[in-house]
């Protein structure tokens, strides 16, 4: 009991300021989302499709992170300060040439990317600068990103979530200022929401820099051997592959809803912020299985690792009930914060309900596929599953069902949610299997 007692007091020193921190950057768009969702939903579309590259940057930029946390973790586990080093470099310099891509694409391209996405001329019209401004905060989102990564590793996960309240205070702010135009300065509607998130963003990374120097130690290092090389690629190839797939899943996902209708979009558009809500909530249980999972492989303690691999999915499946009841009771005070007609509030609670209950399972594959079985570096095992998941299940019901049968969006959503489901019996076996049980080199 002592031991169960320790761990859960170990996994929620991380799991708490993660799932706040998370919560906060959450409360980015969905204070974007409200704030803009007074201006109609025209609007609230614009923002949904001018976030897309956005969301795929973050969740790629996610795997690198990901792939930082087990080096990072497994290296502390033996003591290596040099090889921690040497991760930190790497993955930096990935991270920042990820994040030029992304910058470049966004700003050559940003009619054509909303255009994917929507029909509605005004829709893309109104996306466009919201994208081009945009486009500046990923080089300072991928660096915050990294250096959050070893603060929580050394716990010192308190010091990203400080910070990450700090910026979302001056978002907060920043909307009010811009979006409507107060203090004198002149409304600038959606182009302010992405100011302020510009903005907020470069307070965020100064504060990380500030807070990392003082914590972590750390020596500019890129020197490799090529065993260790070798190992890197393949730990990263698959990560990376798997989130760029599963967000391009996600977007031809947004592709189905668009060419639906613009009330569609909007009607989704606004459960997304409290999906992210929702999901931060318990994505810390996910770091911390990645982080403390990691340390006991690391520590060849494949028995410890596989008994507190079942207690943080055991807690994370408790937890995700309790906040599914929760959102289904409040789904309808959320929704009246909008300026919406009827038709998107409609499909806007439709869709918060479906999503509560798809939420558990949803949670069970964060843990098991975001933070368990990857804590191995054995990453492949979770793109693959997650390549037939989205590409196998979810990209064609959603296609067929949505653009085929034209079925209500509430009906598309949950079809072709249903590879959430495959993923989680397919996970369960490979974590059975304990094949993703490895200490790197």
């Amino acid at each position: 009991m002592t031991k169960r007692k320790e761990f859960l007091k170990e996994a929620l020193a991380i799991a708490i300021p993660v799932a706040l921190q998370a919560m906060l950057q959450s409360s980015f768009s969905m204070i974007d989302q409200l704030m803009v969702g007074q201006l109609g939903k025209t609007a609230i579309a614009a923002v949904e499709v001018g976030g897309k590259p956005q969301f795929v940057f973050a969740f790629v930029s996610g795997a690198i992170a990901t792939v930082t946390g087990i080096m990072v973790s497994q290296y502390m586990g033996k003591n290596d300060q040099k090889k921690i080093n040497t991760s930190m470099s790497v993955n930096l310099l990935v991270m920042l040439a990820l994040a030029l891509f992304t910058m470049v694409l966004c700003l050559s391209l940003p009619s054509e990317l909303a255009g994917i996405f929507t029909k509605d001329s005004s829709v893309v019209l109104s996306a466009k600068p919201y994208l081009q401004i945009l486009a500046w905060v990923y080089p300072l989102s991928g660096i915050s990103t990294l250096l959050a990564v070893q603060l929580r590793c050394r716990n010192r996960a308190k010091y990203p979530l400080y910070i990450s309240a700090v910026a979302a205070l001056v978002n907060t702010f920043m909307n009010y200022v811009l979006i409507f135009g107060h203090f004198g300065i002149a409304p600038m509607g959606i182009k302010g929401a992405a100011v302020a998130s510009l903005l907020s963003q470069v307070v965020n990374l100064l504060l990380m820099i500030y807070f990392y120097r003082r914590t972590c130690r750390f020596a500019f290092d890129l020197h490799m051997k090529k065993a260790e090389v070798v190992q890197y690629i393949v730990m990263l190839t698959p990560i990376v592959v798997n989130e760029l797939l599963w967000t391009i899943g996600q977007n031809v996902n947004t592709y189905i809803y668009g060419h639906m209708g613009t009330s569609e979009l909007a009607g989704m558009s606004l459960t997304g912020p409290i999906q992210g809500l929702f999901i931060g909530a318990l994505s810390g249980l996910s770091q911390a299985a990645g982080i403390l999972i990691g340390r006991r492989l690391g520590e060849h303690d494949y028995d410890r690792a596989y008994q507190d691999s079942k207690r943080l999915c055991l807690y994370g499946f408790v937890a995700s009930l309790i906040l599914s009841v929760i959102l289904v009771l409040s789904q309808g005070f959320y929704i009246n914060l909008y300026n919406v007609g009827d038709d998107v509030s409609r499909v806007g609670t439709q869709l918060l309900i479906t999503f509560a209950i798809l939420a558990p399972v949803k949670v069970q594959n964060m843990i098991l596929g975001g933070g368990i079985i990857r804590s191995g570096g054995r990453t492949k095992y979770i793109m693959i599953i997650d390549i037939l998941g989205t590409w196998c299940i979810g990209v064609p019901l959603g296609l067929f069902t949505g653009l085929v049968l034209k079925l209500p969006i509430v009906w598309v959503y949950f079809i072709l949610s249903q590879e959430e489901l495959f993923r989680f019996i397919v996970s369960v076996f490979m974590f059975r299997s304990r094949k993703w049980m490895n200490t790197i080199q």
